[in-house]
């Protein structure tokens, strides 16, 4: 990326102007999330090499075992009862908007902690075919993810992990085993896809395997004795331990799992499945709101955008109906991309266009530079269309755009734009890199967050298509729409499944009733609110949230207000719970106003 970092990070911290000299209370604030943090990353190691931190990269720790669930209650116990033996009114209002954030998730986390059904019935489903072990741990160790492969130690640390996935694998079994007898399973939709997935991997043999792929370019600066020892070392493990664990879990849910797994995609089938929701709801948008809330606000939502979406329709010269309309987006062969690099090449030039209009919204643009690449075979069926991955702070690993080139034809050309609005520009990447990149906040804020801000940022991103000169093309702009019926449709169908009793036939059509949204993704997007409930309510609500202050704000300041200083309030103290960026927003506009 070419962009630059145009401010000094410290000098974008919009609370810090206001905040008193630190004094003995925010003393006690910074040890208490110094030693929270690293107590965490000791007892998750893939999160601190996911962040660059290499201290504890020879391990995986120990997932999937009661005795790490017991030891992150414990840790949020202990978190809370620290912060709350420090006085909140003492400290500088920097520091209480941390005090807060960290309020906030450690009262999320425990949750669970305080009921012991709740705790198990989230335990007991320990992947999907959305999230899991089985897909994180693919990626991280292919060479094109979050593990390093640079030198002879990151190699041998990667043996050393390696060593430790077939028990986890097998802890996972475990767990599904401990649900079939509690009577809370999963899906056999998510089952089957799961086992689609594995077959994948296990098809691959030893040298083809996803885990060998980094000894394909090992670098130079180790020896070739080394090498080979590496070499021959990886691909015993891969025969010998990996592979094997693989076709177990295989095995596994295919034989002994999937008949007992439940017919009902949604929660309400399951045993518990309604506590579980709830929780879910609150964890994924920080609000106190309720299934049937959600429900409403996505109508209301979805009603909304359908007539925006006749009047942009009537821009492009369009006469037909709603219908009509997205069937010819689906169906029209000049949006439909013909090949994988004619996707790369266009997100190409979107970006151009973006990075010469963003110094007008933006006061400080991440140093970390941003890759744009296929999302990788192994998972692209089930993919999103479009995902990110962070870079590291230091810049040594670059954020990456993934874009999906599965199943080509229904890769609409007119959702480009909005797309690398949202994972690209100014979405995810500028908002995990500038957090993450801000030495001035604690660790938890600069490389943790919550669903709702991150997603909602994101798809607030994609609102900010005039400014940014993108959506000339009344057709683009029918994509940017299209963008945010999805959002709206998630609040209505997610619920529909998890507390109304949809079914995946029923859901899949709502969707391809409200959108021109092809039947490739519409699939791929019921069956992942199927498989990790609530997740995706975060991002309307996220955004509805950051455009309210928004406007409130405009509305407020008039001719003081500008873009580029509101996005800085929201950006450069991290992820925040959205009750917190609303209290953040509304103690600005007052200090604003004087």
């Amino acid at each position: 990326m070419s962009l630059l970092l145009s401010t000094a990070l410290g000098a974008a911290l919009p609370m810090a102007a206001i905040g008193a000299t630190p004094g003995a209370e925010d003393a006690k604030l910074q040890v208490l999330f110094t030693d929270s943090d690293e107590a965490r990353l000791s007892r998750n190691p893939l999160s601190a090499l996911a962040r660059g931190d290499l201290r504890f990269a020879d391990s995986i720790g120990m997932p999937f075992t009661d005795a790490h669930d017991a030891a992150e209650c414990a840790a949020s116990e202990r978190d809370g009862k620290d912060l709350h033996a420090i006085r909140r009114a003492a400290l500088n209002a920097t520091d209480r908007i941390a005090y807060d954030v960290f309020d906030t998730n450690t009262k999320l986390d425990l949750i669970p902690c305080h009921d012991r059904d709740l705790l198990t019935s989230l335990a007991v489903r320990p992947i999907n075919h959305f999230q899991g072990f089985h897909l994180n741990y693919a990626e991280m160790a292919s060479g094109q993810g979050t593990a390093p492969f640079r030198t002879l130690a990151d190699y041998e640390n990667n043996l050393k992990r390696n060593r430790a996935f077939a028990g986890a694998i097998d802890r996972i079994i475990g767990r599904f085993r401990q649900g079939m007898a509690l009577g809370i399973v999963d899906s056999k939709l998510t089952t089957r896809n799961m086992v689609e997935q594995l077959d994948l991997q296990i098809a691959k043999g030893v040298e083809g395997s996803i885990y060998a792929a980094p000894l394909a370019k090992m670098p130079d600066t180790i020896a070739p004795a080394d090498q080979a020892r590496i070499r021959d070392e990886q691909l015993a493990l891969i025969r010998d331990g990996m592979i094997p664990a693989l076709t177990r879990l295989r095995d596994f849910l295919r034989d002994d799992y999937l008949p007992a797994a439940r017919e009902g995609v949604g929660l309400s089938a399951m045993k518990g499945g309604d506590k579980v929701y709830a929780y879910l709801i609150r964890r994924s948008t920080t609000l106190p709101l309720t299934a049937k809330d959600v429900h409403q606000i996505g109508l209301g939502e979805v009603a909304r955008i359908r007539g925006e979406m006749e009047e942009a329709a009537k821009a492009a010269g369009f006469n037909g109906t709603l219908a009509e309309l997205f069937t010819y987006m689906r169906t029209e062969k000049r949006f439909q991309p013909t090949s994988v690099e004619q996707l790369r090449e266009g997100f190409g030039a979107i970006r151009a266009r973006v990075e010469a209009r963003i110094g007008e919204q933006f006061s400080t643009i991440p140093a970390a530079p941003l890759d744009i690449r296929p999302t990788p075979a192994f998972k692209e069926k089930t993919a999103a269309g479009g995902e990110y991955m962070r870079g590291t702070a230091d810049g040594t690993r670059p954020g990456v755009f993934f874009y999906n080139g599965y199943d080509l034809p229904s890769r609409y050309l007119w959702e480009s734009e909005t797309l690398f609005l949202h994972e690209g520009e100014p979405g995810h990447h500028f908002q995990i890199s500038l957090a993450q990149e801000n030495a001035n906040l604690p660790s938890f804020m600069r490389y943790g967050g919550n669903t709702a801000f991150v997603e909602g940022w994101a798809l607030y991103a994609e609102t900010l298509w005039k400014p940014l000169g993108l959506e000339s093309d009344p057709w683009q702009r029918l994509g940017g729409l299209n963008d945010e019926m999805l959002r709206a449709m998630r609040l209505v169908v997610d619920s529909g499944i998890h507390a109304y009793g949809w079914d995946r036939d029923r859901s899949i059509q709502y969707m391809l009733d409200n959108s021109p949204e092809a039947v490739t993704d519409a699939t791929a997007e019921v069956e992942r609110y199927i498989a990790i409930p609530g997740q995706a309510l975060a991002y309307k609500m996220g955004q509805l949230t950051i455009s309210r202050l928004k406007a409130k704000a405009m509305a407020e300041l008039g001719d003081r207000f500008d873009p580029r200083e509101f996005h800085a309030q929201v950006l450069m103290t991290g992820a925040l719970p959205l009750p917190v960026l609303e209290k953040k927003i509304d103690d600005w506009i007052a200090a604003k106003k004087g």
